[in-house]
């Protein structure tokens, strides 16, 4: 039984070495027209529209988390602040537990963008 606790001890440092050793996210940026609570909400709604489940979401922070439980797994985390009359809106995401590329959020950028009616 002994022999039991230690391997589950091992395997427990084992996964959360795993866990701390993942790069950072890299957030993609862009700055809407839009005020910050108007462009929240839509950005909030573009995930439960694209099948993400919102597991966190706080207006007055500007912060939102989303996981789709689709294979490997994601998760987007958005923040959503003032810049000047409009607002600045950072996203990351990750697959799995790896960072995904910046640039690979750019369409859902534009998704949002068009969702605003901002789209050039």
């Amino acid at each position: 039984m002994n022999s039991y606790r230690w391997l589950l001890i091992g395997l427990l440092g084992i996964v959360g070495t795993g866990c701390a050793t993942s790069a950072p996210l890299e957030p993609r940026e862009l700055v809407y027209t839009t005020p910050s609570d108007e462009t929240f909400r839509e950005a909030v709604d573009l995930m439960v529209e694209q099948g993400y489940v919102v597991r966190h979401a706080d207006l007055s922070l500007g912060r939102a988390e989303a996981a789709l439980a689709r294979w490997p797994g994601y998760r987007v985390q958005l923040q959503v602040s003032e810049e000047g009359s409009g607002s600045r809106v950072r996203v990351s995401a990750l697959r799995g537990n790896q960072p995904l590329p910046p640039y690979l959020l750019d369409p859902w950028l534009v998704a949002l963008q068009h969702k605003l009616g901002v789209a050039p």
